[in-house]
């Protein structure tokens, strides 16, 4: 025969009240004289919610074979909350044989009427005590997340916070702010990743800090005071944020904008995407010659157009630019250009639009699928809510770069002496807050493709 023992919840894993009802179980078996051949056990499992039962699985298994001929377990509640599984259950025993089924409150005959009635309303009882627990605890839930009160639920503590999930814990909580502001100046997140992990900090979990656990990390709403219901934010939190809601929104709106390229290769040209052709108007790729680090222009001479293609030794041109710009940090040019930007505030109100022109492309989107509209009318809309966005995330940008500029502006001389120290994300982010592109002309005298001054025009954001 069986004993089967199972608990719901076992958040300190010690195994008590499993170890409990096994041990009044063999006591039953011992007075009953019955022989045990194998305890099935299944810790910290619930039986309602549906999700395998592994233990319980192979008892299944081992009745089917007719290898166990009796049952014995605390309470039928053990083996089964939902009546779908009683009746498996019964099926399964009913043609393996096997009808002793006893709990210490009783014993059950599969095989008679009365025993099957009586464990059908045992099993319809306790569902519903577990429908109405279930309901209970939600809307307990609920109620503490409308409260602002943190989540207290199991599973470990968030980065950044102590146990009680809602005092700062210092170490992890500045290295959360290092990283918010490094991702905010420009920093990319394959950058920010590895010089966490290059410093041995790990989450919670102990699982490796990576682009995509940093972006999660970064996008959570708790860690800037929002109180998150099943997905939702119900309003502000009552612990301390670990950055302010601001700073939180400028990065959700960053790392959640569409345009922003997934899975890229690692940069190793400071400049690449930002060179344009001045013939034909095409980008400059990386494009090494031996030893030489050069851009050049990807187009070839053909019959039908003028561009004969234009390259540039990147060493020299990279050094000009990075002077140009620390230069143009101290100006009072960039000083003027900032006073006249768009107000920050803004941010909220274009990532709102933003938001809601998306989701009005994935509706058009759908009811094209459902034939609601002609392909007409979805491209005619489509391009106007395409070229509204477009226009909202230049606007964003825009904002964005101006917030990150603020840790640059004035310090022209200073990043000129750390320049070499700087990674090459830090070092593409202060020079893509100040600079749109930069124009290469044509080199005007043979053999000489180094670096021409006159042959660098520089677009300026700012």
């Amino acid at each position: 025969m069986a004993l089967y023992a199972r608990i719901s919840r076992d958040p300190s894993g010690d195994m008590l009240g499993v170890t409990r009802q096994l041990a009044d179980c063999r006591a039953e078996a011992e007075r009953r004289g019955w022989a045990v051949a194998e305890e099935y056990v299944d810790d910290d499992t619930s039986a309602y919610s549906g999700k395998k039962r592994p233990s319980y699985e192979r008892l299944l298994g081992d009745i089917a074979d007719r290898s166990r001929d009796a049952v014995i377990v605390y309470h039928l509640d053990r083996l089964h909350r939902r009546p779908v599984e009683l009746e498996n259950f019964v099926a399964t025993c009913t043609i393996a044989g096997l009808t002793d089924v006893v709990t210490l409150t009783g014993q059950f005959d599969m095989a008679s009427g009365d025993g099957l009635l009586q464990a059908r309303v045992l099993a319809a009882v306790a569902a519903n005590e577990s429908d109405s627990k279930s309901r209970r605890i939600k809307r307990k839930f609920l109620e503490l997340a409308e409260t602002g009160t943190p989540y207290m639920g199991g599973g470990h503590r968030p980065f950044g916070y102590q146990e009680d999930r809602a005092t700062p814990y210092e170490p992890e909580a500045v290295i959360f702010r290092e990283a918010a502001a490094r991702v905010l100046e420009g920093e990319s997140l394959y950058s920010v990743a590895a010089s966490i992990e290059a410093r041995g900090i790990s989450g919670t979990k102990g699982s490796k800090m990576t682009p995509t656990a940093l972006r999660t990390l970064l996008l959570r709403p708790r860690n800037y005071g929002m109180r998150v219901h099943q997905g939702q934010i119900l309003g502000t939190g009552t612990w301390e944020p670990l950055i302010s809601p601001e700073d939180g929104e400028r990065l959700r709106l960053l790392l959640t904008d569409p345009a922003r390229r997934k899975n890229r290769a690692a940069r190793r040209y400071l400049l690449s995407g930002m060179l344009r052709c001045d013939r034909c108007g095409a980008t400059l790729a990386s494009s090494p010659r031996g030893t030489e680090r050069r851009y050049a222009c990807g187009l070839q001479t053909t019959k039908h157009s003028p561009c004969k293609g234009c390259y540039i030794n990147a060493v020299n041109l990279e050094a000009f630019i990075a002077d140009a710009v620390l230069l143009r940090l101290d100006s009072p040019a960039l000083t003027d250009a900032m006073t006249s930007t768009e107000d920050p505030g803004q941010v909220q109100v274009l990532g709102d639009q933003i938001s809601a022109d998306t989701a009005r492309m994935d509706d058009l989107a759908a009811m094209f699928a459902d034939g609601d509209i002609s392909r007409d009318e979805w491209k005619v809309a489509r391009d106007r809510l395409e070229a509204r966005v477009e226009t909202n995330r230049k606007a964003l940008a825009r904002l964005t770069r101006h917030d990150a500029l603020e840790d640059y502006i004035g310090r022209g001389e200073t990043l000129r002496e750390q320049w070499e120290t700087l990674s090459l994300s830090q070092q593409v982010a202060i020079i893509k807050a100040v600079l749109e592109y930069v124009t290469i002309k044509p080199a005007m005298r043979r053999g000489f493709q180094g670096l021409d001054p006159e042959r660098v025009v520089p677009q300026w954001r700012l």
